[in-house]
């Protein structure tokens, strides 16, 4: 069948086949935010590595996962969320403007502050903080205590 194609229809039909993951209107939004922050496609080293973890033999076999350098920042990025290696694209791209933009304007986004949300509360409490915790909770059984019918026993 690819015989009979000529080179013009095999790229509009490859194109068409990367439209099925990420519309039009998604890729032209993703490089007008690149351009925005100064990211051209020449300064991006793009490798594709075997994929790995869950997903079975499929992923394991086939190079899905996407890494993206950007040679100018020296941001690295690895993105192996979904199976499809157009897909994995996208994503490296949208998430390599995420953290050069954390990097210029000095913010951190969404996803990193819920990383350190979790990071702290599931950090270890001091010393200090486990006795007055501790100290509440005996006043607070104490007070229970104290509301509590004395039994008669007869």
């Amino acid at each position: 069948m690819a015989g009979n194609l000529s080179i013009t229809s095999l790229n509009s039909w490859i194109l068409t086949m990367s439209e099925v993951y990420v519309t039009q209107e998604k890729r032209k939004a993703l490089e007008e935010r690149m351009t925005r922050l100064g990211i051209r496609e020449q300064d991006l080293v793009e490798k594709f590595i075997l994929g790995a973890g869950s997903g079975g033999q499929k992923l394991n076999k086939t190079s899905s996962c996407v890494y993206l350098r950007h040679a100018v920042s020296g941001i690295e990025v690895k993105c192996q969320r979904e199976r499809s290696r157009e897909l994995n694209r996208f994503m490296a791209r949208r998430e390599l403007c995420e953290k050069l933009e954390e990097r210029i304007l000095g913010q951190k986004s969404a996803r990193q502050q819920g990383i350190e949300k979790i990071r702290r509360q599931k950090r270890r409490r001091s010393r200090r903080q486990k006795e007055h915790m501790l100290n509440d909770k005996r006043q607070h059984s104490a007070k229970k205590q104290s509301r509590r019918s004395a039994h008669v026993e007869s």
